[in-house]
């Protein structure tokens, strides 16, 4: 699972509940764009890495994220033991999850990193993002079901032709998309995974772009599969 770390790993977990909202607010006019970069430190410094790179045991991750419209973030990981936790907002990441256009943020966003552990395979962590601020927002979400701990299995996997040309393990499946449709999400979420279908996703070098060509009325939730060992 990834483990909230001030280098090093702080515990407390908590976990988010079930939310709804009522507003249909449109953040911007025109179409809108969220980049998404995945990080890791290398032992001196923060580098951005590709999204489906895949990672190994202790290492230390951390996002960044940039938007051209106004909102509100939310970041919660299901472990590949199939746990839930929240990841951002909370209290060692960081409680202000108000985003502002054009404006780079880091999530987490204090001191702390994201410390891999857990079984292999693939983390999920949902990002979801709202026009307005989900007040109502408990502590656990429900997807796909209350309560449930299922573990994941799918394990990474190198794509061949990637690892050839950098040397890297690459996990093609791994990186941003949309939640599979069969996937059960909760009631409350449902009508903001409805609303995520009109997203594109684009690799550009180790930048993950999450676009829409109208503009987003109401909060969407996307999926970003980290892969490690």
């Amino acid at each position: 699972m990834i483990r909230s770390a001030l280098l090093p790993v702080s515990a407390a977990a908590a976990l988010l509940l079930p939310f709804s909202w009522s507003q249909t607010k449109t953040m911007t006019q025109g179409g809108h764009r969220m980049e998404l970069m995945l990080e890791r430190y290398d032992g001196h410094a923060w580098k951005s890495i590709d999204p489906a790179l895949v990672l190994a045991q202790n290492d230390r991750v951390r996002f960044r994220f940039r938007t051209d419209f106004d909102g509100y973030l939310y970041v919660t990981n299901q472990s590949t033991s199939g746990k839930y936790e929240q990841l951002f907002p909370r209290a060692e990441t960081g409680q202000d999850n108000r985003i502002t256009a054009g404006k780079d943020y880091q999530v987490p966003a204090t001191s702390v990193a994201f410390k891999i552990a857990g079984p292999p395979g693939h983390e999920i962590v949902y990002w979801l993002v709202s026009p307005v601020r989900l007040n109502d927002i408990p502590a656990r979400p429900t997807l796909p079901t209350p309560g449930t701990t299922t573990p994941l299995t799918l394990m990474p996997r190198c794509d061949d032709a990637v690892m050839k040309a950098r040397g890297d393990c690459v996990d093609s499946s791994a990186g941003p998309k949309l939640i599979p449709r069969d996937v059960d999400v909760s009631k409350e979420l449902s009508a903001a995974n409805d609303a995520s279908r009109q997203l594109f996703f684009v690799r550009e070098q180790n930048t993950a772009v999450i676009s829409s060509p109208a503009p987003l009325t109401g909060p969407v939730i996307y999926e970003f599969q980290l892969a490690h060992r």
